[in-house]
Parts: C-alpha cells; structure tokens; sequence
C-alpha cells in the first residue's frame, strides 16, 4: 500500500497515475474528506483527553483540601461521554480511510508504457526459433489424450472442470521440470529453496495484495474456527515469511525459490482457455522471490528476469519478453516483465512467467523493514518476484514444440539426467 501522508500530500499526482493505468472509478476523491475529518476528530479527542488530565489534577487539588468538586466532576462526565462517541466516530472513519488506502494500486515506475490493454504491452525482444512442423500441429491437450498421458474426463469426474490428471510420461516430465527449474535457481542463481505451507491466513493475502481486492480468484477453506486461504502461488507464503521484521542490510538481497501447487478460482477469466492446461483451478509452479534494497531493486529485476528466462533457454522453448503497459499492470505492481513461450498449435505466444518489482507496496502491507548502514531509522524494503517457471505450462509448451510426426513427444536433452532409470 502507500503511505497516508504521501497519499495526502501527493492527490493529484495519485489520480494521474490511476488516469494512466486506465482507472476511473477508484476512491481516490473521497480520501481528503474523509481524512480531514479523520483529523479533526483526533485533534478534537486529544484536546479533551488533556483537558480533562488537567481538571482531575484540579479534582484532586479540591478534594484533597475538602472544597466542593462536584461541577468540575459533572463536566467531566460531560467530557467523557464526548470522548467516547468521538472514539467511536473516530474508529469508524479510520477503517472507512484504510480501505480506500488498500484499494489504490502501486505508482507505476517512470519506464513503464502508457497502453489501455496486453494488446499494447511492447515487444523487449525474441529468443530462440520457431519450430517448422512438415504436419499439422496439434495442440497439447490432444497430444495428451492420444498418449494416454494426460486426463482431462477422469478429472472432471473426480473435481470438476479445469482440473488434470497427468500420469506416466506427463507426470514424470512435469516431476522432472520441477526438479531442473530447482536445481537450476538454486544451484546456479544463488536462491534458497524453500518449501511453505500451502494454507495461508487473512493477513498473509493481504500483506501481498491478494486481498481485498482479489477475494473472488482465491479459494477459502470455509472452517469456521480457521481462517484460511489456499495459495494462489508461492508468492504469498514465502513474501509473508519476512513480514513483521527488520532485516539486516549486510543479508540483502534476499532470494528464496520455492515449489507449491497453486490454487485459483479464474472467476474474471470468462471461458477464456478452457481447454488444455493453461488456464486450471490448480497448477504447479517454482516462484522466484526476492528482498532488496530501493537502490537495487530496478537491476534485481532484471537479474530475476534472466534466470527465470534461463530455464526456456535449457530447454529450447522459443519466447519472448514484453514489458506490461499501464493498463495491463498488476494491482501490486510497480513494473512487470512478461515472458511468452510458443505455442505451435495456436500459433502464438502464451505467458509461461510474469516477472514484477513491487517496490516498497508489499513491504508496507506487511512491515517488512531493513536498517541502512548508519542510519538511526529503518525503511522499508523492495520486493520482486517472478514465474521460474509455471511448471503446467511448460509442459504444454515442450508437448507441442516437440511433437513428432507420429504423435510422439521427443524429450528436451536438458532433462534427460531427469528420466534415467534409478533403483531405490
């Protein structure tokens, strides 16, 4: 979130920002009201509060030298009363002003492109080449069924749509996928992997910007005495893993990676991919997460972006990186990297990762704080994060990008160590 008093001081700046992330109808209008009151009522109570401090010294005063106090004592009352409805306005009008603080988005960076939609996100640049099929491509999730690797029925029948069940070939690779993206990020790139609950609470999702605003796309547990969320990524737990503390400026960057199933209900996705494993309820996914400083941050994303690039480079899976325009970034976000991979039977790019900087919003919402060298006071914290990679994805992509003729999946060489017969 942003801070009170740069949202105070900055309204204007604010609603253009919102203008250029094409937001109309936010609550940015109503803040300086109902802040004002906010403060006037504060000031108010405050005054009243040492008022009647002083008049019970004078209370005391009267009745330690036996003289009558009984006016002062009615006023009092008088004042008490007062104090407590202003209280009770008071609380009100504060959680009226917070929740039009958590429903602003981040300020986005200075280099992000003005854009209404994805359609205008621009083009960083194109790696690897498209693969020349002398047949008809077919997509993954036929190639699945034709193999008899990958079950979109038999899920059905157990949960319902836009669930899977990979099995043999698909649910090695998927397996194998997951182990490479974590050998590489950890062995290579220098992330501690890290292995969190899938289960997080209310102040979790919040922290990371999950919710309010975003309460429909999450699924809840629905215990009564429990009051828990199913992670919509790796993101959440891992973030939140740091929240509440002061870091030290010596241990940053901090960057952990991390395998979890993800959960998601898609309910602003409207029917959109509903074949296949693009769009699911659950997926599989290595997050990249990372802590820094504001000065370092701009170049931690990049670095971010390389390495979860690296793993389509591995495995020879021809994409793109476009930058998200305004209008397409996250409501957490402050800049936003999008890597695309080919999809041969659709003949187009589809995002396989989304690489973001979130500035110091996360670490406000969840007071994660480091203490600069000589400094007396601490500061907030930078946060990023990115796919490394959506693992579903990826196995759609290598199913269709190595088809064979005969309707065979050849295997990427990368992920051969990963298929070698091994006795236990």
């Amino acid at each position: 979130m942003l801070e009170l008093r740069f949202i105070r001081e900055n309204i204007g700046l604010i609603t253009e920002k919102l203008k250029f992330r094409g937001i109309t109808d936010s609550r940015i209008g109503e803040f300086s009201a109902i802040d004002q009151q906010r403060r006037t009522n504060l000031s108010e109570v405050e005054g009243l509060r040492n008022k009647r401090k002083t008049v019970s010294q004078e209370i005391a005063a009267l009745k330690k030298n036996k003289e009558n106090a009984d006016n002062l004592i009615a006023e009092m009352k008088t004042v008490g009363e007062r104090v407590k409805k202003l209280e009770e306005e008071l609380r009100g009008i504060e959680e009226n002003l917070q929740d039009i603080v958590m429903s602003i988005p981040n300020i986005p960076h200075e280099s992000v492109p003005f854009g209404n939609s994805d359609e205008e996100n621009q083009e960083v640049r194109v790696v690897g080449e498209i693969p020349q099929f002398d047949f008809e491509a077919k997509a993954h999730w036929q190639l699945g069924e034709d193999n008899d690797t990958i079950d979109f029925k038999r899920a059905a029948k157990i949960s319902g749509a836009r669930f899977a069940v990979l099995k043999g070939f698909a649910s090695r690779l998927e397996r194998a996928l997951i182990n490479l993206m974590l050998d590489l990020h950890t062995q290579n790139h220098g992330y501690t992997e890290m292995l969190p609950p899938f289960l997080v609470n209310t102040d979790s999702m919040t922290a990371t910007g999950q919710l309010p605003k975003f309460a429909e796309d999450l699924f809840k547990t629905g215990l009564s005495e429990r009051d828990l969320w199913l992670i919509p990524t790796a993101e959440v737990p891992v973030t939140n893993y740091h929240r509440d503390e002061t870091l030290q400026p010596a241990d940053l960057p901090i960057k952990y990676c991390a395998y979890t199933p993800c959960f998601r209900s898609e309910a602003g996705s409207y029917g959109r991919d509903t074949k296949g494993l693009i769009r699911q309820h659950q997926f599989d996914k290595v997050e990249l997460v990372k802590f820094t400083t504001p000065e370092d941050s701009d170049n931690e994303l990049e670095e971010l972006l390389a390495n979860a690039e690296k793993v389509l480079q591995l495995l020879k899976l021809p994409y793109r990186v476009v930058v998200l325009c305004s209008g397409d970034l996250g409501f957490s976000a402050r800049k936003t990297y999008d890597i695309e991979v080919w999809m041969p039977a659709q003949n187009t790019y589809r995002e396989i990762s989304s690489c973001s900087n979130f500035g110091d919003f996360q670490a406000r919402r969840g007071g994660v704080r480091y203490r600069p060298q000589g400094e007396k006071k601490s500061t907030f914290v930078h946060t990023l994060n990115g796919s490394g990679l959506a693992v579903g994805r990826t196995l759609a992509a290598i199913f269709e990008n190595y088809q064979q003729a005969d309707g065979s999946i050849a295997l990427p060489e990368v992920l051969t160590p990963y298929f070698q017969d091994r006795q236990f």
